[in-house]
């Protein structure tokens, strides 16, 4: 298998993330241009005073820029180790729609448990990931 192939995954969920920035300020400027929050509710983050759909992608940006630093670390050391098999291309395309399905629910309906198991089920997935990397590597 092309080693490349992990990292088209990576790259996929780096566009995601950057699409989900882009709502941040659309969001903020709509919410000051109806006067629902004064830009100075901006000043050092969010205030208080932001509603919950206008902090959400925020909030969500910044989730996307938390556990997928592992899975973005996962992917370059299988490139570079040429660990990289056809179920490990599964798992991360996987992991990445985990994270797009958190991302819609986080940023739409925001259904806790709804959030908490596509989260969860992310996570075991980039678990598997490491440990199957961390067994080649040992082995």
């Amino acid at each position: 298998m092309n080693t490349t192939a992990i990292l088209l995954p990576a790259l996929a969920l780096i566009g995601w993330t950057l699409l989900v920035v882009l709502l941040v300020p659309y969001r903020r400027f709509r919410a000051v241009a109806a006067r629902r929050v004064q830009v100075c509710d901006f000043a050092l983050g969010e205030s208080a005073n932001v509603p919950a759909d206008v902090s959400l992608p925020n909030r969500n940006f910044m989730n996307l820029l938390q556990a997928p630093v592992l899975f973005y670390a996962l992917c370059l050391m299988a490139f570079v180790t040429g660990y990289v098999d056809a179920v490990s291309v599964v798992l991360a395309w996987t992991y990445v729609g985990l994270r797009l399905l958190h991302s819609v629910v986080h940023i739409g309906y925001n259904n806790v448990m709804h959030r908490l198991v596509c989260f969860a089920s992310s996570m075991m997935v980039l678990a598997v990931l490491w440990a199957r990397l961390a067994l080649h590597l040992a082995g």
